[in-house]
């Protein structure tokens, strides 16, 4: 990685050259700075057409403008965050700004202020990178170090509403005056330059609403799930066929090999993929992927692509690594199986967002009790929530933008909440037995299920939006026996 380059933004009015601590060059020539601004063509990009999701976008400004009447209302997308030094984590624009844009790009802030008919929507962006200062080269950020910036007149033609330089939002929105929210947590800078305007409880209400706005998923958002999981679905085919060299490596080979599919069909994975190999899979998140992949253990593999567009998929399958069930792993399989089947057929309008999970859960207790792991009867073992030791979460999460989407739902929007058409959520019960637990019989010990799709809620019932994956145990064995082929 080269290095002669500033990482900071200079003034207008200023030379944007801050040569690093141990750059191999002193500075920059008169004649040499005079040369770089000149002889470039022109690359400003004309007839743009408007990106897929502009009109929904703008359905959705308007709906958040009805619901906050003359307010000022402010949506950051969020600044890069440092890895180390003077490194980057890749960014990742804000759920929010994402979902009311369309768009995806760092330090911008969409701004709706408000008017007498409702809101002008102004999106405020940095502009392509100055070559008269010399910021396009000279600078970190400069379009010859990260690359290329939309213009804002590109922008404007993308994304379908009128774009401004954000190095001027700060001031202004210093200056303005009556009722402000902000989206907080992504831009330090215009928290900052609102400090005085805003309360904690009127920018958590503003929260709140764009939470519960993407419960229900339109036509777009709906297709773009489905892209996620067909993308998951083959990389979980990927994963199949190399299983015989992360057994000579380790669970390292599964996550690249996942994350290898979800950048070149998406932009990345949707979070940290599950690479859980034997004992490992007890643990609910392991994701430091970094352990032994063995002949006859079960592979827990949850993982999911993130679309172009950022929705994410959310899958789960437990996969015998030799590509045979052992007795015991069956049973406990087909115990998972059997509760997923009970909780997905609770998924329909109408029904009560928390009866697929209880519906999964009554058919986990009764198999605990069967298998004498427990005192029952199922009844007993539910109110007093014994099950839990070895069930440990939840059976499913809303799924959008983010994984565990409309987060800050209120509960009776959310888990106390009815299914309605257009919802898209997990179904992912399972049974974890930890390796150390004295209370099951030695053989449970180190073995962990889980069986998870994404469900989409329909006029009639719902679709599984990940059922080209097997789930049935018998059909898994043959699944794998024709990828090894």
């Amino acid at each position: 990685m080269t290095d002669e380059l500033t990482p900071e933004t200079p003034d207008e009015d200023e030379q944007p050259i801050k040569q690093r601590k141990n750059g191999l060059y002193p500075g920059v020539s008169d004649e040499l700075a005079e040369n770089m601004k000149s002889g470039w063509a022109d690359t400003e990009l004309r007839d743009l057409q408007p990106i897929e999701q502009a009109p929904n976008a703008a359905r959705r400004r308007a709906a958040l403008s009805a619901r906050f009447p003359g307010e000022r209302l402010v949506i950051p997308a969020g600044n890069l965050k440092t890895r180390s030094n003077d490194t980057e984590y890749s960014f990742r624009a804000s759920t929010e700004y994402v979902y009311l844009t369309g768009d995806q790009t760092d330090d911008s802030v969409l701004v709706l202020e408000p008017t007498k008919d409702g809101h002008e929507a102004t999106l405020y962006r940095l502009p392509r990178s100055d070559r008269e200062n010399g910021e396009f080269w000279l600078n970190g950020m400069g379009e010859l170090w990260v690359g290329r910036r939309h213009s804002l007149t590109e922008s404007e033609a993308l994304l379908g509403v009128p774009c401004k330089d954000v190095r001027e939002l700060a001031e202004a929105l210093k200056e303005a005056t009556g009722p402000v929210r902000v989206v907080r947590g992504h831009d330090a800078g215009i928290e900052a330059a609102l400090t005085d305007k805003v309360t904690a409880e009127r920018d958590e209400e503003l929260r709140v609403y764009l939470s519960e706005a993407r419960v229900i998923k339109d036509e777009f958002e709906i297709g773009q799930l489905q892209k996620a999981v067909d993308s998951t679905v083959r990389g979980f085919e990927d994963v199949v066929k190399v299983l015989d060299k992360a057994e000579a490596t380790s669970e390292r080979y599964i996550e690249g090999t996942f994350f290898l599919r979800a950048r070149v069909e998406g932009n990345d994975v949707g979070y940290g993929s599950i690479c859980a190999a034997g004992p490992h899979a007890t643990t609910l998140h392991w994701v430091r992927n970094d352990g032994p992949v063995r002949s006859g253990d079960l592979l827990l593999l949850d993982a999911g692509v993130e679309t172009d567009t950022l929705y994410t998929a959310d899958v789960t399958r437990t996969l015998p690594i030799n590509g045979r069930f052992s007795d015991l792993q069956r049973k406990i399989y087909d115990a998972v199986h059997e509760a997923q089947e009970a909780g997905i057929a609770a998924v329909k309008p109408g029904a009560a967002y928390r009866d697929f999970h209880d519906a999964a859960q009554r058919v986990l207790a009764e198999r605990l009790v069967e298998w004498g792991l427990v005192e029952g009867p199922a009844e007993r073992v539910l109110e007093l929530g014994l099950q839990r030791r070895w069930t440990l979460h939840g059976t499913g999460h809303m799924l959008g933008l983010d994984v565990h989407d409309c987060a800050a739902a209120r509960t009776e929007t959310y888990v106390n909440g009815t299914l309605e058409p257009g919802m898209v959520l997990t179904v992912e019960p399972g049974l974890y037995f930890q390796a150390d637990d004295l209370t099951v019989p030695e053989e449970y010990r180190g073995i962990g299920v889980r069986i998870e799709d994404d469900i989409l809620v329909t006029e009639d019932g719902n679709r599984n939006l990940s059922a080209a994956l097997p789930r049935r145990s018998d059909e898994v064995e043959a699944w794998m026996a024709e990828l090894k082929k």
